[in-house]
């Protein structure tokens, strides 16, 4: 899977009675960088000098759909097209000043300048906008331009989204708890629930034949799948099976699935495996019927185009200023360090398969969480690096020494009301993140600032 690709727009604006030959250099260079940039970008390469040209340029964009517009303020402007700009189209509005040399001679662009007359014009509009300033080749701005773009395009692609519930999270679990209007109002979500008990019934009638090929998978990469109840494991994989139907049938983009006590006492095997086997597969899956969890982990998913894992923060040390990241054996295969074997386990409280079991792999990780601790809807936010570490616990676990120390991370955490699932994947998202929460309208909560 590929993270996901924004569309930017592009215009540039300008008046030909300034140095006009300058303006067309820093557009040249302005529009190279932007198109080295990871999106796909749309609109007219020239300076629009009058409202006609500017006009039909902004008709063209309002044609297709995009995730960002940017205006580069090539020479000074007044606010007039900047405002139609904004009025027009939906998609978030940014605007790119450039500096130039102090000659001592005229102002050959007045670019700033240009911006600020316009940053006025819509906040008397109540129009909203973004900002960068700096030259064609600034990375920084570039970073801004292009975490916005991403953030806008997954903010569009959660519109609509269903999510699948299968059952009600345990009691005395309130970092579960969700309503239906905040995701439908905030992020365009939809959740549909399934009763638990109906959905395990369903998948008892299964025929173990569905199972096989899932076991046969299984065995290319468990080294030990034969050590496990047999009959068991399969019941793991037809539960998979079932899920991944459901999926499908209802057009989820995930599952929340309430595991325990449940699959162990009416079904008879741990629902783990199969969620492991979901993330894998790009569907992401939560346990204890976590719906934030699995919204969270989604847009991990679509930043990173890689699965995320929703776990639980169960060790932090002083000493070793690490922590570990924990959840019975979810985590998918992408994550497992390639220096140790993946096993098949059994859960550790219950004693029946199946389960995923391995360290996971050293490198770079986001860890991100849509809370509602204290009663309000923030996005919790943190970084750190995950060490090549031995297992520290039975099932799936990371060993991670995050960008702050344990003790400020203990504070943060408790402070926040931090829900005890957080969401992890591989690289560096939160610049994008914390345009996503701008976008969303919600605080964010930095866990190692």
């Amino acid at each position: 899977m590929e993270a996901i690709r924004p569309r930017i727009g592009v215009l540039a604006v300008g008046r030909d009675t300034f140095d006009v030959a300058f303006a067309e250099t820093v557009l040249e260079k302005a529009w190279r960088a932007i198109d080295a940039l990871d999106a796909e970008v749309v609109g007219e390469r020239r300076i629009l000098f009058d409202a006609d040209q500017a006009n039909a340029a902004l008709g063209h964009l309002k044609a297709q759909p995009l995730d960002l517009v940017v205006q580069l303020q090539v020479t000074f402007t007044d606010a007039t097209m900047t405002c139609e700009i904004a009025r027009e189209v939906s998609a978030p509005l940014l605007l790119w000043s450039f500096p130039e040399p102090r000659s001592g001679g005229r102002l050959r662009l007045n670019s700033f300048c240009g911006i600020n007359l316009a940053a006025h014009a819509l906040s008397r509009l109540s129009l909203k906008f973004d900002y960068v300033h700096g030259p064609p080749d600034d990375a920084e701005a570039l970073r801004r331009i292009e975490g916005l773009a991403r953030a806008a395009a997954v903010k569009t692609s959660l519109n609509g989204v269903r999510i699948g519930v299968i059952g009600q999270h345990p009691d005395g679990f309130d970092a579960c708890r969700y309503t239906q209007d905040e995701l439908t109002e905030r992020f365009g979500v939809q959740v549909e629930v399934h009763d638990l008990i109906a959905f395990l019934d369903g998948v008892k009638a299964l025929d173990e034949a569905v199972a096989e090929p899932h076991y046969r998978e299984r065995q290319q990469v468990m080294v030990n799948l034969a050590e496990m109840d047999r009959a068991a494991t399969l019941k793991t994989l037809k539960a998979y099976e079932a899920m991944r139907c459901l999926i499908t049938d209802r057009g989820y983009a995930g599952l929340a699935v309430r595991c325990w006590p449940e699959f162990f006492t009416h079904y008879g095997a741990a629902a783990c495996g199969a969620v492991a086997l979901l993330n894998e597969h790009y569907l992401p899956g939560g346990c204890e019927a976590d719906v934030h969890g699995v919204l969270t982990a989604l847009i991990l998913q679509r930043l990173a185009g890689a699965p995320a894992f929703n776990t639980d923060l169960v060790d932090l040390d002083r000493e070793s200023d690490t922590c570990v990241f924990w959840h019975c054996g979810q985590a998918p295969v992408q994550m497992a360090d390639p220096a140790a074997e993946v096993r098949a386990t059994i859960h550790s409280n219950r004693k029946l398969p199946l389960l995923n079991e391995f360290p996971l792999k050293p490198g770079r990780i986001t860890l991100a969480r849509f809370s509602k601790g204290q009663g309000r809807s923030r996005l919790v936010l943190g970084g750190g690096e995950m060490q090549r570490a031995p297992l520290a616990f039975s099932g799936t676990a990371g060993v991670a020494r995050l960008d702050s120390h344990v003790d400020t991370v203990l504070d943060n955490l408790m402070a926040a009301g931090l829900e005890h699932h957080t969401a992890i994947v591989y690289g560096e998202h939160r610049p994008a993140l914390r345009r996503l929460a701008e976008l969303l309208e919600i605080d964010t909560v930095e866990l190692t600032a």
